[in-house]
């Protein structure tokens, strides 16, 4: 890298069951607002602006379009777009910034997904030949590779109500999350998949800023310097892959640079409990370091925001000055298919 880039600003939404009185825009406009609001920059500022959405969610083709309402008509922009989590949107931005042609960049995705069956949906992401006439839906697909794990001895149920009971415990601090504090493990969804094994379902945006060098310091007290980021996919068919591991996750740390030296905080984007156990070992994460601490995607799994906001959440922990080396992943696909990994660091103090 040739640039150091960083996070300067982060903002969401408080995430939702439902918000049928908002639109896509309404939704984002004030997560735009707060977080241009917090470097003073205004939209004529940014040198560049990418979005994550889908349109698969919003049920209409170039749905992002309509987004743009929220970023403002004038003056003109430069903007890309991603079908795909934000945290990818944020990749493309770091690479735009890296070309020296422009020092800030607004980056941003939401999702809805309180108006259509989620479950089937999510569906499209399969092969379209082999796997997706058969309609597994992701919670059925999750439970098979939750059973594998458990087959393997990696893990029990137990194990896995553990890990939704921390990260929901943590989120008790978090205002923005969905669900906070202990949350009853329920009936069996797809077994041994319970209800607390789960994701909620809710609506959400979220948002970030990124700059360029002396630009990041005039903007933010302590930026989140972006040390390493990286993306990787696993084979597209679920049967030549074993689903106890990531070796996709486990590459793009590498590639970031996470294996270099500790890291004390990790934000996770495992929306099932037994992918946060195969993502804490793939990047061979100690007990010394507090995951998720904002109660990740266990606690609010908006579609198409929720990694962007991993990468959010471990910036705003450097910002405050409760981390120093942070690690934040993102996925997208059923069953960790898609990963990516960055690493982020705070100035010494």
């Amino acid at each position: 890298m040739t640039r150091d880039i960083a996070v300067v600003a982060f903002a969401q939404t408080a995430h939702r069951r439902a918000t049928p009185e908002q639109s896509e825009v309404e939704m984002l406009m004030p997560v735009l607002h707060e977080v241009l609001d917090r470097t003073g920059l205004r939209t004529a500022d940014i040198g560049f602006t990418c979005s994550g959405s889908s349109d698969y969610l919003a049920g209409r083709a170039f749905s992002f379009t309509l987004a743009l309402d929220g970023v403002g008509a004038w003056p003109p922009i430069s903007e890309s777009h991603v079908e795909m989590d934000g945290a990818w949107a944020l990749y493309e931005a770091w690479t735009k910034l890296l070309t020296g042609d422009v020092d800030t960049a607004l980056v941003y995705s939401y999702g809805k997904s309180s108006p259509g069956p989620l479950r089937d949906v999510l569906t499209r992401q399969l092969d379209p030949y082999y796997v997706a006439p058969l309609w597994p839906d992701p919670v059925a697909l999750a439970a098979l590779q939750a059973q594998a794990l458990i087959d393997a001895g990696d893990a029990d149920e137990p194990a896995l109500a553990a890990v939704a009971a921390r990260d929901r415990t943590a989120a008790a601090g978090n205002p923005h999350a969905q669900l906070r504090g202990p949350v009853p493990q329920g009936d069996y969804v797809v077994r041994p998949l319970r209800t607390g094994d789960c994701p909620p379902v809710g609506d959400g945006a979220a948002a970030v800023i990124l700059a360029a060098g002396d630009r990041a310091r005039e903007l933010c007290d302590r930026p989140a310097w972006i040390r390493g980021i990286d993306h990787r996919t696993e084979a597209h068919a679920l049967g030549v892959r074993d689903l106890t591991d990531s070796p996709s996750t486990r590459l793009a740390a590498e590639r970031a640079g996470a294996f270099e030296r500790p890291v004390d905080t990790a934000e996770l984007h495992a929306p099932f409990t037994a992918q946060e156990v195969i993502l804490r070992k793939a990047l061979r994460l100690g007990d010394d370091v507090a995951v998720n601490p904002s109660g990740g995607a266990l606690a609010a799994n908006p579609v198409m925001a929720a990694g962007l906001i991993r990468i959010g959440e471990a910036a705003a922990r450097i910002h405050r000055g409760a981390s120093d080396r942070a690690l934040a992943h993102a996925t997208s696909g059923p069953c960790l298919q898609q990963n990516l990994v960055a690493v982020l660091e705070g100035d010494p103090r």
